[in-house]
């Protein structure tokens, strides 16, 4: 008895399949890397769609579940992004473990320059942030998806969730003394 060959090349049309997929991710890419730069446009486009999401969900009046799941992932990929990569309270930990197994060499305050890096880069950020909307807005399209909801108190649940875990961010930023972003940032000039 023959078995069937598993190898689709030899299907007429299937090559040409695989051969358009992978010239679409080529181009798709290449869109993202020539857009890499252009963060201001980028987010502008974002905020777009975002603007775009909401006029539906209020034109329509329903898909709150699908709103709020968007505005929890939002709320995620946001703290990420102001979240270090390696968390201070951690390498404090570790630091102090390393003390209890014997001496060190001493540190002080003049420790040697770090850069802060996100734990979540811009780039990252923006792309999850557009898709997740892209993903909503599709969403939106299925009716199976409006489950009925009593709204306000999901609207309660996010923004007291907003509240807390904000506060949170901001006493840990404090705390270990790391601003995620420019502003306020000491800025050195080359004197010559």
């Amino acid at each position: 008895m023959m078995q069937p060959s598993l190898d689709h090349s030899s299907e007429p049309g299937t090559t040409d399949f695989w051969a358009h997929k992978n010239a679409l991710e080529k181009r798709f890419q290449k869109f993202l890397d020539e857009a890499t730069p252009y963060s201001t446009y980028r987010w502008a486009a974002t905020a777009t769609l975002l603007l775009v999401f909401i006029i539906r969900i209020f034109t329509i009046q329903g898909f709150y579940i699908v709103t709020y799941a968007l505005g929890i992932y939002l709320l995620n990929l946001f703290l990420a992004f102001l979240q270090p990569k390696f968390d201070p309270s951690l390498e404090r930990e570790i630091e102090e473990n390393e003390a209890e197994d014997g001496p060190t060499l001493p540190t002080n305050a003049n420790e040697e320059f770090r850069p802060f890096i996100r734990r979540l880069p811009e780039f990252k950020f923006w792309y999850s942030a557009t898709k997740a909307t892209i993903i909503s807005l599709v969403a939106t399209l299925f009716r199976i998806l409006d489950i009925p909801v009593f709204w306000p108190i999901l609207l309660m649940y996010f923004l007291i969730l907003f509240a807390i875990t904000m506060k949170r961010q901001i006493k840990h930023m404090m705390k270990y003394g790391y601003i995620p972003f420019d502003i306020g940032k000491r800025r050195y000039t080359n004197k010559k």
